[in-house]
């Protein structure tokens, strides 16, 4: 084919997508022709599937039943559609006059079609849309009109264990790629009428489904406002993964911290919903994006409300640990053996610089080395193909970390270093919050072997102010901590039991602040008279 001939039919095919797509046209009334259109808008692909059916005695009247083949529930449209045409087609005494009334198509809706989700569609771009996103469409000859049936019924994975955010106790249920699943496992948890899902295409190609979830009188209305702007801000031509929205919706695209909540988790949705948060639920991906986030929110799991407070203060109290420990352990090191080595007893700093002895690298040169070698050996294990990842991953450490400690390249307080690094960095519930973590290590590196701990200090001083600055839909990013409030504090550092958690947070929620009863007077009567049988025996 030459190449006039080629951009002749490129040509050609986009003055149709212009006349009958673009502008949103009318349906034709002759069958034949619209089914001609149809094919020529979708490039007639081989999973396009018409059926046509004959309805008048003469033989000269049909009506087409058009589907996409895997998007459709191809035993649903066989049963409760073709089944049901053919069978109201044989029974019913269709003679010229009523298929000729303009009451026929809606006869059919009515009468002759057991599906619950039925609508009437006229033009050539809605047809589309709704065909490509796994919708039965029927068209009659004779009518400049149609019906959409929703059949939607690709395969997906079901409801399977959370693979990213794995818990001892608690549910063992997560969100899947298909967005209605989603919906549903939210559904199941919060049977409140006040609960709103709204959903939104984006994406001009993609045509993706967006849902906003919320409950109604929780969430704050100018938060809810702000997003539905931003969404409809966005002009693109795909959206793939929700992380396309995340970053289109921030205001601070280059920030480190990430300024939404991400998990796969419902019961974690539930619970910042029942806080007043928003969800944003995206089509084609099991993570789900809460909002707004503050920086306390990665800190907490769904697993510290499932057991006693006094244990889930304690393992929030290690992750707070973990965080500086991630953060700034190799820059201490490089700064106390750099310029500090007064801070640390004799018997110690003798023990490390004996180690040290036959490196021939000053300390900043060996940290930096250990750690980039560990961020290669971390980011291969996740590549690699999950049989062999973990291993190669494992025996790559080890086998490293010893040969260099022979080789004189690195001391053996390095290889506990890194370690107690690459730990702490994995303990936080939320994967992303390492990565912010993992980049500002190798900045307070620099600043501890340019001026030691005064440089800690002085990024600690604008890590503080940056923190300070930030802000998720226009809540403080350091909330509670930074506006100071005492009430929040309750469920910040430490979890205080439940039964003292009475009201939610006042930052996200405007009117319903109560979340419990005060008072409790049955339990606290039911207690009293426990507390009165046990003195008694």
């Amino acid at each position: 084919m030459s190449f006039f001939n080629l951009w002749k039919k490129t040509n050609k095919k986009s003055d149709i997508l212009q006349e009958y797509y673009g502008e949103a046209k009318k349906l034709k009334k002759s069958l034949s022709e619209n089914i001609k259109i149809i094919k020529d808008l979708l490039g007639n692909p081989n999973d396009l599937i018409i059926r046509e059916i004959v309805i008048s005695e003469k033989g000269d009247k049909k009506l087409a039943v058009i589907v996409i083949d895997g998007l459709t529930n191809a035993l649903f449209v066989h049963d409760f559609i073709l089944k049901e045409l053919m069978l109201a087609i044989r029974t019913t005494d269709l003679d010229d006059e009523i298929i000729k009334n303009t009451k026929f198509v809606n006869i059919i809706k009515n009468h002759s079609l057991p599906i619950s989700d039925i609508d009437n569609l006229d033009d050539f771009k809605k047809l589309c849309e709704k065909l490509l996103s796994g919708d039965t469409i029927i068209l009659f000859d004779g009518y400049n009109q149609g019906l959409v049936l929703d059949t939607k019924g690709w395969k997906d994975r079901g409801v399977s264990e959370p693979s990213a955010e794995t818990v001892v106790r608690g549910a063992r249920d997560s969100f899947n790629e298909t967005i209605r699943t989603s919906t549903m496992l939210i559904r199941r948890r919060i049977k409140d009428i006040n609960l709103r899902i709204e959903n939104k295409i984006i994406g001009e190609v993609t045509k993706t489904n967006v849902s906003v979830v919320y409950i109604d009188g929780l969430a704050n209305e100018k938060i809810i406002n702000d997003l539905k702007k931003r969404l409809e801000a966005i002009s693109i031509d795909g959206i793939l993964e929700s992380g396309y929205l995340e970053e289109l919706l921030i205001n601070k695209a280059y920030s480190l911290f990430p300024s939404m909540y991400t998990t796969e988790r419902p019961d974690k949705v539930c619970a910042n919903l029942l806080e007043g948060r928003i969800a944003i639920l995206t089509d084609g991906t099991p993570f789900v994006l809460v909002i707004p986030a503050v920086f306390i929110q990665f800190f907490q799991s769904t697993e510290d409300y499932f057991q006693r407070s006094i244990f889930s203060s304690f393992i929030r109290l290690l992750r707070f640990l973990s965080f500086f420990l991630a953060l700034l352990t190799p820059a201490v090191y490089i700064a106390i053996t750099t310029f500090h080595q007064e801070m640390l007893p004799t018997n110690l700093i003798i023990s490390i610089s004996g180690q040290r002895e036959s490196v021939p690298f000053p300390a900043l040169i060996e940290v930096l080395f250990m750690e980039l070698t560990f961020e290669i050996l971390r980011e291969a294990g996740l590549r690699m193909p999950r049989a062999i990842g973990q291993a190669i991953s494992i025996v790559g450490a080890l086998a490293l970390g010893e040969a260099a400690v022979n080789a004189g390249i690195v001391s053996t307080i390095m290889i506990i270093i890194v370690s107690i690094t690459a730990i702490t960095s994995l303990i936080f519930p939320e994967y992303n919050f390492s990565n912010p973590i993992r980049l500002l290590r190798f900045m307070f590196i620099i600043l501890s072997a340019a001026f030691g701990l005064y440089g800690i200090a002085l990024g600690l001083m604008f890590l503080t102010m940056h923190l300070c600055s930030l802000k998720s839909f226009g809540i403080p990013y350091m909330y509670p901590l930074a506006p100071f409030n005492f009430k929040a504090m309750k469920d910040t550092f430490i979890r205080t039991p439940i039964n003292t958690q009475f009201r939610r947070p006042s930052i996200f929620v405007e009117d319903d602040l109560v979340k419990q009863n005060k008072n409790n007077e049955v339990i606290k009567q039911t207690s009293k008279k426990g507390s009165e049988l046990e003195s008694e025996n």
